[in-house]
């Protein structure tokens, strides 16, 4: 039987999890969380989990010793030049853990599309040389170098995917509308690609079945759009008038906020679908709020 190991069982990972299940089912999970507590409240679920915080350098004593496929979702630890392990925490930690597991199969690392870096608003794909500027970008680079190290290292079959923002039931534009947070800022010719997170989860899945070691993949929706055109859709939906549009050159905003608008792209996802024969449940923004609002009771039809 397969065992998925998730490092870091937070939205997505569970998100995965749920995919395999409704699949063929025959499946076993363990996941980590950084503390004990949250380790409970998921065994509580049913679910075996282990205690792993990358800050603390937390070792779990033993691994399941029939782990095949390993799942990636921690963010990388800020690093150097002569860090071997790329600032990532898992390799840093558990490296002498996973090498001896020899029936590993299959390790997929979640990044960002920010180790692109900006293209002024052009389209890239998985061929586009990476050019991060962010710190943020130029870790998570690092970190997939590592871990495709460790797949020709080791021979297991190693997969990179770079994701979009992510956003589905309980994390959307929806609920920050719905709660008066949102805020429409507006940069011309600014736009953003999107995920919703069960179409990360289903190409995570297909990949899994059809494994390419050293493969890298851009899990993205097929239309990127500006942001603003986004919330005011959401607050369609929701029969609710739209925050007011706030200039970006002078819109109160935090450096973290605020550096997210510097690069500025669309992501191209031919590779998932020719690859891995993925169709996208929710191609565009639209279909998935729809989604997302009709499952969360706010009266709006998913096929509408």
């Amino acid at each position: 039987m397969p065992h998925l190991l998730a490092i870091g069982l937070g939205y997505t990972a569970q998100y995965v999890v749920n995919a395999l299940q409704a699949g063929d089912g025959a499946w076993s999970f363990t996941g980590t969380a950084r503390t004990a507590e949250k380790c409970a409240a998921r065994e509580a679920e049913g679910i075996n989990m282990l205690r792993f915080d990358p800050a603390e350098g937390i070792i779990p004593e033993s691994l399941p010793a029939d782990i095949t496929h390993l799942l990636i979702s921690a963010a990388p630890s800020p690093s150097t030049d002569t860090d071997p392990h790329g600032g990532d925490p898992v390799i840093a930690h558990l490296d002498e853990h996973l090498v001896p597991l020899l029936d590993l199969e299959w390790v997929g690392y979640l990044s960002t599309i920010g180790v692109y870096g900006n293209a002024d608003g052009a389209w890239i794909d998985e061929t586009t040389p990476p050019n991060p500027k962010s710190e943020r970008g130029v870790r998570r680079l690092r970190a997939e170098a590592a871990w495709q190290d460790f797949g020709k290292r080791t021979g297991v079959a190693t997969q990179i995917f770079r994701l979009p923002g992510i956003y589905g039931p309980g994390r959307s534009p929806l609920k920050k509308v719905a709660e008066g947070t949102a805020r429409r800022i507006v940069k011309p010719g600014q736009v953003f690609n999107r995920a919703h997170v069960e179409d990360i989860a289903q190409v995570i899945a297909a990949s899994i079945h059809r494994p390419n070691a050293g493969a890298i993949y851009n899990i993205s929706d097929d239309e990127p759009a500006p942001p603003q055109d986004v919330i005011t859709y959401a607050a369609e939906l929701l029969g609710m008038e739209p925050p007011p549009s706030q200039d970006f050159a002078t819109a109160d905003m935090t450096e973290m906020a605020r550096s997210f608008y510097s690069d500025n792209k669309r992501v191209g996802n031919a590779r998932i679908k020719e690859e891995l024969g993925v169709a996208l449940r929710y191609p565009t923004y639209r279909e998935g709020l729809r989604a997302v609002a009709a499952m969360s009771g706010l009266g709006v039809e998913a096929d509408r």
